[in-house]
C-alpha cells in the first residue's frame, strides 16, 4: 500500500474507534438507566407497599433473599446514588468523546454543549434582582 492509503487507513480506524467509544457509552448509560428506573419503582412498591409484613422478598444476583423493608430501602436507596454518579460521568465523559469525534471528523464544535445548569444560590440571586 502507498503512503497515502496507509494514512486514510489510519484515520477511518481512528475515526471508527471514536465512534464505537461514543456508542458503547450511550448504550452503557442506556442500560444503568434501566436500571434506575427499576429501582425506583421498587422503591415506589416498598413506599406503597399496604401489607403489614415487615419484610420484602429482594433478587440479589441469581437469588432472593428475605429482608427488612427499611435495610432493603436503604440498599434501594444507596443503589440509586451509586447508577446517578455512574452515569453522570458517563455523560460528562460522552461529552468529551463527541468533541473528539467530531473533531476527527472535522465538524465544529457543538456550541452550547457544555452548559451547566444555575446553582440554587445563583437561582435565589436572580430571583431576588428579578422581583425589585
Amino acid at each position: 500500500m502507498d503512503a497515502t492509503a496507509e494514512r486514510v487507513l489510519e484515520y477511518l480506524t481512528e475515526v471508527e474507534e471514536a465512534a464505537e467509544d461514543v456508542l458503547s457509552d450511550k448504550q452503557q448509560i442506556v442500560d444503568l438507566d434501566r436500571k434506575r428506573n427499576a429501582n425506583r419503582e421498587a422503591l415506589n412498591a416498598l413506599r406503597n407497599d399496604l401489607s403489614g409484613n415487615g419484610k420484602a422478598k429482594v433478587c440479589l444476583g441469581n437469588m432472593f433473599i428475605k429482608l427488612p423493608k427499611d435495610k432493603t430501602k436503604q440498599i434501594l436507596e444507596k443503589d440509586q446514588e451509586q447508577l446517578d454518579k455512574e452515569i453522570s460521568g458517563l455523560r460528562d465523559g460522552l461529552k468529551v468523546k463527541v468533541n473528539r469525534l467530531n473533531e476527527l471528523q472535522g465538524k465544529p464544535e457543538l456550541t452550547g454543549y457544555n452548559l451547566c445548569p444555575l446553582s440554587n444560590e445563583e437561582m435565589k440571586a436572580i430571583s431576588s434582582i428579578l422581583r425589585t
